[in-house]
């Protein structure tokens, strides 16, 4: 498996640069095709119940809505190219940020995020934006934290195991960065209820199967009392990880997002990028 589309959300946020350079630096050792979607932040339902209803004022709204894209787009492009991406889109998206993404995401391979901010009020910015890709879209998301600067997510790299089909997911959508990396180091979690651990050693099933794909491993049990997430973030520090790998656990109710406690502590606490998958 290899990543062949990379796409990456392009707004006029501060943490666009990092999140863009990322994603071209990837798209760049993958040879993958570079994707960057700017929404307009106007609901695609909204523009099609009313399309026989714009009046001038909602079409000057649209035009500036357009306009913010295209700057945001026109960025991706300047940053995508100086980080050595070769193939690039820009892809203009008339919907708000969670659907837009949502849609576009089920067609890359990998999506590349930023962990939200509550500090920035952009327009149509949404506070359940990672977690509505992640839950939606069927596909890998990589958050960036908002806060730290990250050179690479590929180095050292700390995977949550605990025999869950989400867990499973993200080992196999990460394996492109896995068999790149210098240490993989395989964090064992308390398994989900109900599930039947292998008679031998925990995490030797999976431990055998990583390697098989040429991905060095290191097998460590978490020594999680209390928070598990927390736990992670701590065994990643102390192992000076540049990217954690872990299912995402969680439901979508139509504009409400229900996640499971070990993805919230993650995603509310994150200290280096994260690839999720659900």
């Amino acid at each position: 498996m290899a990543y062949k589309s990379i796409l990456v959300h392009a707004d006029l946020s501060r943490h666009a640069p990092q999140r863009i350079a990322i994603a071209a630096r990837l798209a760049h050792a993958h040879q993958a095709h570079l994707i960057g979607a700017a929404m307009t932040g106007m609901s695609r339902f909204y523009l099609e119940n009313n399309r026989g209803m714009r009046g001038a004022a909602v079409a000057a709204q649209i035009s500036a809505l357009h306009g913010q894209a295209e700057q945001a787009l026109d960025q991706f492009e300047t940053l995508a190219r100086q980080a050595g991406a070769v193939s690039l889109e820009r892809r203009l998206i008339e919907d708000d940020e969670d659907g837009g993404m949502a849609v576009s995401a089920r067609y890359s391979d990998l999506t590349v995020l930023s962990q939200h901010d509550a500090g920035e009020a952009l327009p149509g910015a949404m506070s359940d934006l990672v977690p509505y890709v992640m839950l939606n879209a069927a596909r890998p998301v990589l958050i960036v934290p908002r806060s730290g600067q990250f050179a690479q997510v590929d180095n050292t790299v700390v995977v949550a195991w605990d025999g869950s089909m989400e867990a499973t997911r993200a080992i196999g959508h990460a394996l492109p960065l896995l068999r790149a990396a210098r240490l993989v180091v395989l964090a064992l979690l308390h398994p989900p209820a109900g599930h039947a651990q292998p008679a031998r050693h925990p995490g030797a099933d999976i431990a055998a199967y990583l390697s098989r794909h040429g991905v060095p491993v290191e097998v460590r049990p978490a020594v999680a009392p209390g928070d598990i997430g927390a736990a992670l973030l701590a065994m990643a520090a102390e192992v000076h990880a540049d990217l954690l790998v872990m299912g995402g656990y969680g439901h979508a109710r139509f504009r409400e997002i229900l996640l499971g406690g070990v993805t919230e502590t993650v995603l509310r606490q994150m200290t280096l990028p994260v690839l999720m998958a659900h």
